[in-house]
């Protein structure tokens, strides 16, 4: 006799129904490091060398920000991930009015190059590659890590890393925007093709799902919006004159990994599936052009302030879903994130359950494990199919950039929260500590706070690099950026010049936003 089941239906985070058992399917005879790279994109991916251990970071001031990526270096980190401040984010100044309150909250506060310098003091840019979470600003931020490592003595063909410079999503879920989309495009465009000369080995962009995730969404919604996003990235590049298959080498994406572990391997695995294709139709015929590789964060939604060491066995599971699903990099959340910044503590034991992953777990001895799986493979597929559906949506109202204006995908991903944290409390969604097996605790004695103060920390050193710099240099630098902005030129070598010469984070992005204006959203 069969027992009663738990449930009447079995459904993923995104409502795709879970069979009871699965029986034997056709599977695509597919091989690792080949299209469509279902499998991976490498051939022998972890066997060669482990994923890219990053943990971000980014808090106070440059110097404080500066010993805590010591520290992670010397526990065993093999990539830079650099959280910024609002303000910074935002173009503004820690001086600025609108800064008053947040400076160094959030992430670093970098006001110029000066601030660049002492962040990476000790640290060859060559040897390493730093990944940088910055969309409005990215190009200005970019442009002070290209001058550093020149001041470094380091041969830019060498040097690698990412910037996110993703604006559609912050339009859709996240944000920090400054520029109406049109001028945000052209910045990013410019970024492409300064890059694919200057700095051949930079991640132009990283297509970013995660704060689409963090907003609300669903797995597949992450999947789709990500890659429509990509896809405008694609033509807008085309659009410019670029060649796909030199460009769309530098993209990368930047996924969530949630808790439903299956749903998640078969999420990074259809996006590869899916990215191959969309490239492909839109003429790449480079297998590197062609490849969608991701960094991976595990779910900062997800942390509970509630019984805060919950969020360690959460993690893990995250991180093995990234693993399995074949991340190239991945950053694994502290267990005191939803209460305050990362401790050291906390930072190490995130850093520790990568490095067990892949040391002790035996997840990283072979390609794709989950393939062949009857579950895994059927996942793959009906996450795939459900994604196009969204995909085609968007394309029939002109892509992402439409849609955006037309509030499709905000609204699609405000359903899916309103939905999620519904069922959260109808108990149809159960949060272990949160609406189940709660206890009453002591809240943790051992949090990271910032202090105010550093302001007028950050304002000091404002004024002292322009009290040294050349003024009137870097007022006709200015200009001349505005005479570019106004133009068809590349903005990239003036955003360069000018961050050389000490010209601060907030004077740059004015000028621009003085030519292009402000979106009101």
């Amino acid at each position: 006799m069969k027992e009663q089941e738990r449930k009447e239906k079995f459904c993923t985070d995104s409502g795709i129904e879970i069979e009871r058992v699965y029986s034997k399917i056709n599977i695509a005879d597919e091989q690792p490091g080949e299209f469509p790279f279902t499998r991976g994109v490498q051939e022998t991916m972890y066997r060669s060398k482990f994923w890219t251990m990053r943990q971000y970071a980014g808090f106070s001031t440059a110097e404080e920000s500066n010993k805590r990526y010591h520290y992670l270096l010397n526990n065993g980190t093999t990539g830079l991930s650099v959280a910024f401040d609002l303000p910074t984010q935002i173009g503004y100044d820690s001086s600025h009015d609108f800064a008053d309150g947040e400076v160094g909250k959030a992430g670093v506060a970098i006001d110029s190059l000066r601030d660049m310098e002492i962040l990476f003091d000790g640290i060859k840019l060559e040897n390493i590659t730093t990944s940088m979470t910055i969309n409005s600003t990215a190009s200005i931020l970019l442009a002070m890590y290209i001058a550093l490592a020149k001041k470094q003595g380091a041969d830019l063909k060498k040097i690698s890393g990412t910037i996110q410079n993703d604006i559609l999503k912050e339009y859709a879920a996240r944000g920090t925007y400054i520029y109406p989309p049109k001028p945000s495009m052209r910045i990013i465009t410019d970024i492409f093709e300064y890059c694919s000369k200057e700095v051949p080995k930079w991640n132009t962009i990283s297509i970013s799902g995660y704060h689409i995730r963090e907003a609300g969404s669903t797995a597949v919604q992450e999947l789709a919006f990500t890659l429509a996003n990509g896809k405008a990235y694609l033509k807008a590049a085309i659009d410019k004159g670029l060649d796909i298959n030199v460009f769309a080498k530098r993209l990368s994406f930047f996924f969530n990994a949630h808790n439903n572990l299956f749903e998640e391997v078969a999420k990074f695995r259809a996006a590869r599936r899916m990215w191959a294709t969309i490239t492909k139709e839109l003429g790449a015929s480079d297998p590197r052009a062609q490849m969608l590789r991701f960094h991976t964060q595990t779910g900062g939604s997800t942390l509970t302030a509630q019984q805060p060491q919950n969020n360690i066995p959460r993690v893990t599971i995250q991180a093995l879903s990234a693993v399995l699903g074949g991340t190239q990099s991945l950053h694994t959340n502290g267990f005191d994130e939803a209460i305050a910044l990362p401790t050291e503590e906390a930072a190490r034991i995130a850093l520790r359950t990568q490095q067990i992953i892949a040391y002790e777990s035996g997840a990283a001895d072979t390609v794709d494990p989950l393939a062949g799986s009857y579950f895994v493979e059927t996942l793959t597929n009906e996450v795939e199919a459900a994604a196009w559906e969204y995909i085609n949506k968007i394309d029939a109202m002109g892509g992402s950039v439409a849609a955006i204006e037309q509030g499709y995908l905000q609204n699609e991903i405000a359903a899916s929260a309103y939905k999620y944290q519904n069922d959260i409390q109808k108990e149809e969604k159960i949060i272990v500590g949160v609406n189940k097996f709660t206890a009453e605790e002591k809240p943790l004695q051992d949090i990271f706070t910032i202090d105010d103060s550093i302001r007028q920390l950050q304002i000091n050193k404002i004024n002292k690099v322009k009290a040294e710099r050349n003024n009137d240099k870097v007022n006709a630098i200015l200009k001349q950026l505005e005479t570019d902005a106004n133009g068809t030129v590349n903005l990239m070598p003036s955003i360069l010049e000018a961050v050389e010469n000490y010209a601060t984070l907030g004077e740059i992005a004015d000028v621009m936003r003085k030519v292009f204006g402000e979106f009101a959203g």
